[in-house]
């Protein structure tokens, strides 16, 4: 697996579990799945309901806290530094743990001073809530304001990302700054997997198309990837992206998918 190296001189796992719209029992089962399959970094928030679930299948593979990347995200409505203080507490609460290995700003909200909330944010590092801190859903304009806020290192930026859609503005940035872009939707829910150039080079590697899209996002340098999988099959596929590589020809190919 490739580790990220981030801004607070930790890792990041590559490739993580996205839990968004996973609930109840399929949940904690997922989580366990994944973590018997050798996933080390699990993706939650606050708004996705299932933090509780995330703990329990946590609590069922066995595993201990530190060998595991956990990030979970804190919503809009809790934008006021009171408020996301207490949300990050809560979801702590929930996820059973003292701390979460990445903590993220779920989405912007113009109608907080986002001084006001990334203040909260660094001081969730600041008193050992949090490891890690960063951003979801920025644009590099929204990145650049941050990090210029910020007097803890905001280490990574949470957007959807996939072959056919464009970030290179805020990859331009995020590389000069050592922040990782970590990549949800990482399929396109499957919307571009039936493209001639995306079989023909999994035809080339003996990959699925989904394997070849992940690699093409996990290739990139400071690049994770979250694909939401449930079934044992899909988390094998999904886990096994780092045993090829693509070459000049398949970036070139691929590009023809690109925003």
């Amino acid at each position: 697996m490739i580790q990220l190296p981030l801004l607070n001189g930790r890792s990041m796992p590559a490739l993580g579990l996205g839990t968004w719209d996973l609930r109840g029992s399929a949940c904690a089962s997922a989580v366990k799945r994944a973590l018997g399959l050798g996933y080390r970094h699990i993706d939650t928030a606050e708004m996705y309901g299932n933090e509780e679930e995330i703990a329990r299948g946590i609590a069922q593979s066995g595993l201990p806290r530190r060998d595991l990347f956990l990030t979970t995200k804190v919503w809009t409505s809790h934008h006021r530094a009171k408020d996301f203080i207490a949300a990050a507490e809560a979801s702590l609460k929930r996820l059973k743990t003292d701390y979460v290995d990445l903590l993220l700003i779920h989405w912007p909200n113009s109608a907080v001073p986002l001084e006001e909330t990334l203040g909260a944010l660094c001081q969730t590092a600041k008193d050992g809530k949090a490891l890690g801190i960063g951003v979801s859903n920025f644009s590099a304009e929204l990145l650049g304001q941050s990090l210029s806020i910020a007097d803890v290192p905001v280490v990574c930026d949470q957007v959807p990302y996939s072959l056919p859609e464009n970030q290179d503005p805020l990859l331009a940035l995020a590389g000069k700054e050592k922040i990782v872009v970590c990549a949800y939707t990482p399929l396109g829910r499957g919307s571009f997997l039936s493209h001639p150039e995306l079989m023909e080079t999994g035809r080339k590697h003996g990959k699925t198309p989904a394997q070849v899209a992940l690699r093409w996002l996990v290739q990139q340098e400071g690049v994770a990837a979250i694909p939401k999988a449930a079934s044992e099959k899909h988390l094998k596929e999904n886990l096994e992206i780092f045993d090829f590589s693509l070459d000049p020809a398949d970036l070139k190919r691929l590009s023809r998918l690109s925003g």
